[in-house]
């Protein structure tokens, strides 16, 4: 069963061209069917595009430019992984420090980051002890970071959740809901 939010949840999706399709859109959804409000934020106006197994899929409008926004104003951050999508990010200042900004705010804030999603996580530097379920080819530099490896598909960690992939998206996104109507009851 679905649980039901108010209007007064908003999630931010950090993403850039090459996000992986499923990983956004299935998320969004399921938000959005929740009664979370959400937005799209990438580092430059207009539109992403996706990509769908191997090759380029549908475009999706940006609702917010990161050099805009701020952690406060969101209940929730989600990171889809994609071949391209992290590397975009990695470069801009203001999405890392959009990332680092959740794990400083007191609130606990459901982080989520599918995939390659978990370069953010990386390059914010916020991941020194926390649980977390790898991708493959990152599996050593969240190690170094001092991150704890958890040989599972989806590992949640005080408001981290970190999934190696987007066949558990239902379980995941269910979870986060969850928590944010936790959030809603306090």
């Amino acid at each position: 069963m679905l649980t039901t939010l108010s209007n007064n949840k908003t999630a931010a999706i950090l993403a850039k061209d090459g996000f992986e399709q499923c990983e956004l859109i299935e998320t969004r959804d399921a938000l959005v069917s929740a009664g979370v409000k959400v937005h799209v934020i990438s580092i430059e106006p207009g539109t992403i595009i996706g990509w769908n197994g191997s090759k380029w899929g549908i475009e999706i409008e940006v609702d917010k430019i990161v050099s805009n926004v701020t952690a406060q104003e969101y209940d929730a951050l989600i990171l889809p992984g994609g071949l391209f999508n992290p590397d975009a990010l990695l470069q801009d200042k203001d999405a890392i420090n959009f990332v680092k900004a959740f794990f400083t705010d007191a609130k606990d804030k459901p982080v989520v980051a599918i995939n390659q999603g978990t370069w953010m996580l990386l390059e914010a530097d916020v991941l020194k002890n926390r649980l977390v379920a790898s991708f493959p080819t990152v599996l050593n530099r969240l190690r170094n970071a001092g991150a704890k490896i958890v040989d599972r598909d989806l590992v949640v960690d005080k408001g981290l959740y970190t999934s190696r992939s987007s066949h558990n998206l239902a379980a995941l996104n269910q979870q986060v809901i969850q928590q944010l109507t936790k959030q809603h009851t306090h």
